[in-house]
């Protein structure tokens, strides 16, 4: 199995015992948690059928070569991981770790099946990925299309550009604090994302 494989399935794994772990009451504070999240999501996916879904099924699924979909090029966040298998059946998470297990390489992404992308919701960066041809056929004459995109872009930050508190950092320090590691806490080992919250403290508590 592959690095890559490995700290997938142990991530999966570990948020699957802590869920397990939560009582309902806890469980329900941290579905409110990402509540607005998932409403950032559902918009992002409107505008992604509105705007894509004929160009992207066209020129890389239904050909089988999509550039956004590559063997272990997929960057997924810890909190990725999280919100997927809090959103999760046991069905659905047995799936991704079956497919983990399983894998006999090629150049696609482990989790791209013949049905589309296993994932219950996909990693953050596979969601907001636009190829240059996408962004040619889908913004061709649509000024507004391209406001929206770029607002959505905004909006992401807010979750997942640490420049403040935000939720993916957020997610990582309750798991962190629970005494769980995992190479995929970027937001807690990345040296760009750690320098981005030490800027972010300073300018916020300046030295006097």
């Amino acid at each position: 199995m592959s690095d890559y494989n490995r700290d997938q399935q142990e991530a999966i794994r570990m948020i699957r015992r802590f869920r397990e772990e939560l009582s309902a009451s806890d469980r329900a504070a941290l579905a409110r948690r990402i509540d607005s999240y998932l409403e950032f999501r559902a918009d992002v996916a409107r505008f992604q059928a509105k705007a894509f879904a004929d160009v992207c099924t066209q020129k890389c699924f239904a050909s089988q070569d999509s550039a956004c979909c590559n063997r272990e090029g997929i960057a997924t966040f810890f909190a990725d991981v999280a919100i997927n298998v809090l959103l999760s059946s046991d069905n659905e998470i047995d799936a991704l770790l079956q497919a983990l297990a399983e894998d006999r390489g090629g150049h696609k992404c482990v989790y791209l099946y013949e049905k589309g992308c296993l994932w219950r919701l996909k990693p953050i960066v596979c969601e907001m990925f636009l190829c240059e041809h996408a962004k040619k056929q889908g913004f061709a004459g649509r000024a507004a299309s391209a406001q929206e995109w770029e607002e959505l872009r905004r909006r992401e930050k807010e979750y997942t550009w640490p420049d403040r508190p935000v939720l993916f950092d957020e997610l990582e320090a309750l798991f962190v604090q629970a005494g769980h590691e995992s190479p995929l806490m970027y937001f807690h080992r990345s040296p760009g994302l750690l320098r981005v919250k030490a800027c972010s403290h300073l300018r916020q508590n300046p030295v006097e």
